[in-house]
């Protein structure tokens, strides 16, 4: 993994440590980089300026900043350039708590939780593990790829020392800043001038996050439709990370209030998504920006997972519609029937509704497809729908009933290896009205590990994205977001009556069978509250 993100030369000399001189260098950076940060997290202006159409939103003055920290990291490389943005929240975390989710190299905690963010890390050298058994003091090198749950977004890969302190006021700090003089071999399309937070602790278990993200980097090859995203710092901004921290304390916290397991779901369906460089993305479907991007790995020995090659799939696309309209649709249980097969225009029942943060929209849902066809018994989906002020999350699997009724009768979760599929939902833009939609899933094509797959089955999964997508013309999904976002002439009395749309489109179920974006989908099951389920 390492050798994937470092040269083979860096990788050999990290895993055999620094030398002195260079960890006497390392140091008097991470030092002087933690004195930058408290700094940038607590001034005003002039050094942030707030912008005249909108004062809530600030950007950094880079004259006032290179006056005012003149050491950085060295002259800005050729072709990079400078964003920084910055973020304050309230969370429900304890400041510990969020302390050990940055600095804890056992678990990788970090990654974790920020698995939208960070698609691969790993603690290289820790220097120092902190003093008085806390992590006052700790000291580590990490290489980090940082993405955006699109394959038309590069990954942006670091190289770092993380540094963390806490204040006499009791404020802890925890830094990053790139080491990329340290590889002089290396040509950084990416680097980090000091970034991190300041974690204040609050009455009841709370913390105040202050959030400085400040990088220079490469966007050259960022797919036109989510340039307006990358500049604006919603995609990699201090802003998307706070959000994240927001949204996954609340999950935290409603998993220990209700003494329901987590899993992860996120996780596994973000690590098909992005364009992260451990895997080689293969593109197929022309040649336009809407290509479906495939690509294989093999799974062994991995919780949650089936053993044996997976291949996922994944595209992204445009939409006019505002994406929480495109989030509420496609969670809608209402509205599965309309685009996916496996609920078939069948009636959809919801079994279990889990909410694990303050808004309803966010949570776990256990759904029953129930067939017209006596004959075949009815099937479960489980459904995780995750949002915040940076993007949204449907990601869901059929759940086999036997299954399920094992885990309920408190069965180890990782017994059902189920693959992530689903939708990543992203605004195009601060204040547009349209949105960015990645479709992605995942399917196993071999139980026995091999480096060679059929061309069925790459077929199949352009065959279903093209479907959902449509080429070239409306598709089935876009159109039904069309309509659910301005509205129906006439409701729908039977599942047979056609849908009528005010420009005299006509759908009848039975004639256009909804397309599916599934295969192998995702499920480390969270343990419901309700009883033993039957057909």
């Amino acid at each position: 993994m390492v050798g994937e993100m470092l040269g083979e030369n860096d990788l050999l000399r990290s895993m055999a440590g620094h030398t002195q001189s260079e960890k006497l260098v390392i140091i008097e950076l991470a030092i002087a980089a933690m004195e930058e940060l408290i700094r940038m997290a607590q001034a005003g202006e002039p050094l942030w300026v707030p912008t005249s159409d909108d004062s809530s939103y600030e950007t950094l003055s880079e004259d006032v900043y290179l006056r005012s920290f003149p050491r950085g990291i060295g002259p800005k490389p050729l072709g990079l350039k400078s964003e920084a943005s910055r973020e304050s929240m309230v969370v429900i975390m304890n400041h510990m708590s969020l302390v050990e989710i940055l600095m804890d190299v056992v678990f990788n905690q970090w990654s974790n939780v920020f698995c939208g963010i960070v698609s691969r890390a790993m603690t290289l050298e820790v220097l120092s593990t902190g003093v008085a058994g806390s992590y006052n003091g700790a000291l580590q090198v990490m290489t980090a790829e940082y993405q955006v749950p699109s394959p038309l977004v590069p990954t942006r890969e670091n190289y770092f020392v993380r540094y963390c302190k806490q204040l006499d006021d009791g404020t802890w700090v925890v830094v990053d800043v790139s080491l990329d003089n340290l590889l002089s071999s290396s040509i950084a399309r990416c680097r980090r001038r000091p970034s991190g937070c300041l974690i204040q602790e609050l009455p009841n278990g709370y913390s105040k996050v202050t959030w400085v993200e400040n990088v220079e980097v490469d966007n050259g090859f960022v797919h036109d439709n989510y340039k307006v995203l990358i500049n604006s710092g919603l995609a990699f901004g201090a802003k998307r990370w706070v959000a994240t921290l927001e949204r996954q304390c609340e999950r935290i916290a409603s998993a220990m209030a209700s003494n329901i397991p987590e899993g992860d779901v996120g996780g596994n369906f973000c690590s098909g998504v992005g364009a992260s460089t451990a895997h080689t993305w293969t593109t197929i479907s022309g040649s336009g920006p809407d290509d479906v991007r495939v690509m294989t790995r093999k799974s062994m020995d991995d919780p949650g997972r089936p053993p044996g090659v997976v291949l996922s799939a994944a595209t992204s696309f445009w939409l006019p519609i505002p994406p929480k309209q495109v989030f509420n649709f496609l969670r809608d249980k209402n509205s599965r029937g309309e685009w996916d097969i496996l609920s078939n225009c069948q009636l959809v029942q919801e079994m279990a509704h889990i909410a694990n943060s303050r808004d309803q929209e966010n949570c776990v849902s256990l759904l029953r497809v129930n067939r017209a066809n006596s004959s075949q018994s009815n099937m479960l989906i489980l459904q995780e729908s995750s949002s915040d002020s940076t993007g949204s999350y449907v990601i869901y699997a059929p759940v086999d009933v036997a299954a399920m009724n094992v885990v309920l009768s408190g069965g180890d979760p990782d017994y059902v290896a189920l693959l992530p599929s689903g939708f990543a939902i992203l605004p195009d833009g601060p204040g547009s009205g349209g949105s960015l939609m990645t479709v992605a899933f995942q399917i196993l094509v071999d139980s026995v590990p091999t480096p060679k797959i059929s061309l069925g089955s790459v077929a199949t999964v352009n065959s279903l994205i093209d479907a959902l997508k449509g080429s070239g013309k409306r598709s089935r999904l876009v159109m039904f977001l069309l309509i659910f976002s301005n509205g129906w002439k006439k409701s729908r009395t039977h599942l047979d009556d056609p849908w009528t749309y005010g420009d005299g489109v006509s759908v009848r179920c039975n004639i256009r069978r909804p397309f599916s974006l599934f295969h192998g989908l995702w499920v480390r099951v969270l343990t419901l509250p309700i009883l033993k389920i039957t057909d």
